[in-house]
């Protein structure tokens, strides 16, 4: 199993005018966890766009918000693929305090693959596939 982890700081950029993390910045973050995990799988977005007419787009996302994370809080962002059919692929992301542990944000991102021109892929191209199959046994194992 391949979970891909890092360190995110909270920014006043992040925050909204109440002072906490704004809702739309958890995104960013969790797009940046998966193209870390794509990376860490030997998978680079551009390289797949480029050479291979393959883009990844977030066609759902299942959010629950669980607490609020503030200025300066060290926030640990977990990245690990969930689930794949052959049509789309779940990633599992959750993101969390580094000093007590709690939660921030617990989610599930369904992505799908389309070429540069939008077409949706009737089934994940081989490239993408191998990956996310493999990545499959090994959840089996554990």
């Amino acid at each position: 199993m391949n979970k891909h982890i890092f360190e995110q700081r909270v920014f006043y950029a992040d925050t909204d005018s109440y002072g906490i993390v704004w809702h739309g910045s958890y995104l960013r973050w969790m797009e940046m966890g998966r193209v870390y995990w794509t990376e860490m799988m030997g998978l680079g977005l551009i390289d797949l766009r480029d050479n291979h007419d393959i883009v990844i787009p977030v066609a759902g996302v299942n959010i629950k918000y669980k607490m609020s994370a503030k200025v300066d809080d060290i926030m640990v962002v977990e990245t690990q693929l969930q689930s794949y059919n052959g049509l789309s692929a779940v990633f599992k992301q959750v993101i969390s305090n580094k000093e007590t542990g709690k939660v921030y944000i617990d989610a599930e991102v369904t992505v799908v693959a389309v070429n540069r021109e939008g077409k949706l892929y009737r089934r994940i191209p081989s490239v993408l596939s191998e990956v996310f199959e493999q990545e499959m046994k090994c959840l089996q194992l554990v």
